[in-house]
């Protein structure tokens, strides 16, 4: 079974490079305010 290759340019596979590592990034923040917020540690700002 041969893999499957798809080529495209290398700006391009630059660009979702980043995107793949901004969106880990946005998930382990997201997850650190989850903790935050079940651990009590959130003031109301408004």
């Amino acid at each position: 079974m041969a893999a499957d290759n798809v080529t495209i340019p290398k700006k391009e596979y630059q660009r979702l490079k980043r995107a793949e590592k901004t969106d880990k990034d946005l998930v382990k923040q997201l997850i650190s305010s989850l903790d935050d917020v079940k651990a009590g540690r959130i003031k109301r700002v408004a």
